[in-house]
């Protein structure tokens, strides 16, 4: 499986409520219609690394400054879970 087909597992494990759709030909998820993260291959933007992202709608703010994008060279299961409690965080 691919990284964006693992990607939408995640997401759809951790916060089925947010809805795929294409955003700028990538991956995305939404609420009410706006994008709350999104995942970025390396190939199309002929990258080092493929990013998953957030978008302000989701709800992430912590003190005064956090993280709102990730680089990922692969995935592993800690990566994974990580990455499946961010989601869970950013739906709110």
């Amino acid at each position: 499986m691919g990284s964006a087909e693992r990607i939408h597992a995640i997401v759809k494990a951790n916060a089925p409520a947010l809805t795929p759709k294409l955003w700028y030909g990538m991956p995305a998820y939404a609420m009410g219609g706006k994008v709350v993260c999104f995942f970025r291959t390396a190939e199309k933007f002929k990258s080092q690394y493929a990013t998953f992202g957030c978008n302000d709608i989701a709800t992430l703010d912590e003190g005064t400054m956090w993280p709102t994008a990730f680089a990922l060279t692969k995935l592993t299961a800690a990566d994974e879970e990580r990455l499946g409690a961010l989601v869970q965080k950013a739906a709110g």
